[in-house]
């Protein structure tokens, strides 16, 4: 293509064109009027150059942005890390010794990605206070919203702290909200704080590996009440400095983006729930269930993905955000499916305890009472340090409550043994929900319905 084609295709003036290559006007006149130019290599050089201008140009207006993140867990930290190459970025939190590791280079949870990055850069970190809003253009809160099963409502206290500290020394910040929240709660903010520039932007983030799914989202998604502007600013701002140029987004009204993270965890823990009951049938039945799953997960429409058999869904979305869509439906007719998602993990874990009880007695002369279980590790899943709303730590007490004696493994646990070879000869069985090959040498006396994991 020439030259002049390729001024064409992007519209732009010769005068434009000679600014972004950088050289004089009557110089750029001569290579696009003149054919004797078009074979010398300069030439080609140009069109090269002019062919980027689309790109080139995009970058420049993307403005430099101060940026506070309020909560340096996986969510904010993980933001933190992926804005603050193009931004100027602070990320705030109550926990002071979070502050000071993460200003030491220190991750507070476990994310090789985040832990690199912290190597190579700094990340401003600062207890969380007002005057950290003072400048900010934009504050993402991603704050805590634990579910309080008294109320059957998300704890969102922490989120509407932060918007008062925001607004009491910044009226111009766009606030975007990252936390898991209730059906309407965007729109009740809104009311409530008199404030149109907040916008709901679901995260959807594995434990760790947030930052890899930040920078490798699967959508983007920001929902708006007031102000659809500042909505389409996030949905840039996350897309620009992500890697995956091609990545959808969709911009839709507040309660739909928030409905969107409430059923997306629901279908989670769906999937996860049917798999589990699939596997109490199996072994209920002492058939192999990792064929069945085979067999079922070869159908295109169901994939051979998320169908690893378990104790039961835990961590920190899923159990909370199936309780509260669960709520959500009280008024909703048709709240069969929901609600069972939630009862299907109850009765999994209590399957679960029996089964252990079960396996033991009858391979021990032990009365129960007698019995000392070990668990290998309280988290959800490989290479996690997280246990928030582990199924292991429910199994544990119903174990408890049968009677049995209960020793717990696990290096991010404090009130457990940290001695692998201690912990192993002072057990009569073991339980692990995940299987790792340190457990192989006593694989005849350890409970796992972990299929994929094994030897």
């Amino acid at each position: 293509m020439e030259l002049k084609e390729i001024r064409n295709k992007n519209k732009i003036s010769q005068q434009k064109a000679c600014s972004f290559l950088r050289v004089p006007l009557r110089t750029y006149k001569r290579y696009e009027n003149d054919v004797s130019y078009k074979s010398s290599y300069k030439y080609f050089l140009f069109c090269n150059a002019l062919e980027k201008y689309q790109i080139e140009a995009k970058k420049k207006i993307i403005k430099s942005l101060n940026i506070t993140i309020a909560g340096a867990g996986y969510v904010g930290l993980s933001l933190a890390c992926l804005l603050s190459n193009n931004n100027k970025v602070v990320v705030t939190d109550i926990d002071s010794n979070k502050i000071i590791n993460i200003n030491n280079g220190i991750v507070p949870f476990k994310d090789e990605l985040i832990k690199n990055y912290l190597i190579r850069k700094k990340i401003i970190a600062e207890k969380s206070q007002k005057n950290v809003y003072l400048e900010s253009d934009v504050v993402i809160i991603a704050t805590p919203t634990n579910f309080n099963k008294e109320t059957n409502q998300f704890d969102t206290h922490s989120i509407e702290d932060v918007i008062n500290m925001i607004l009491s020394v910044n009226k111009e910040a766009i606030i975007v909200i990252k936390s898991t929240i209730p059906l309407g709660y965007t729109r009740y903010l809104i009311n409530k704080f008199h404030y149109s520039h907040i916008v709901f932007s679901p995260e959807f983030l594995r434990e760790g590996k947030a930052l890899y799914d930040n920078l490798h989202p699967s959508r983007i998604i920001a929902g708006y009440e007031k102000s659809k502007k500042d909505a389409v600013m996030v949905i840039n701002l996350l897309k620009n400095n992500s890697l995956n140029s091609n990545v959808s987004t969709l911009l839709m009204k507040s309660e739909e983006a928030e409905a969107v993270k409430l059923f997306s965890n629901a279908f989670l823990a769906m999937r996860v729930s049917f798999f589990n009951e699939l596997d109490t049938y199996a072994e209920t039945r002492n058939i192999d269930s990792n064929q069945i799953i085979k067999g079922v997960s070869l159908d295109s429409r169901i994939g051979n993905f998320y169908n690893n058999p378990s104790f039961g869904y835990g961590g920190y979305c899923l159990p909370k955000d199936t309780a509260q869509l669960a709520n959500s439906f009280l008024d909703i007719p048709n709240n069969n499916l929901i609600r069972a998602i939630v009862n299907s993990n109850e009765t999994r874990k209590e399957f679960i305890a029996n089964q252990i009880i079960k396996k033991v007695l009858s391979i021990s002369n032990k009365p129960i009472e007698k019995l000392v279980i070990g668990v290998y590790l309280l988290s959800m899943k490989n290479n996690s340090d997280n246990f928030r709303s582990s199924s292991t730590i429910d199994i544990i007490q119903k174990l408890k409550n049968k009677g049995t004696k209960i020793i717990i493994y696990d290096p991010n646990y404090a009130s457990s043994e940290k001695n692998f070879d201690k912990f192993i000869n002072e057990c009569d069985y073991y339980i692990a929900n995940r299987y790792e090959k340190k457990l192989k040498n006593i694989k005849n006396k350890l409970y796992t319905r972990d299929l994929f994991n094994r030897d």
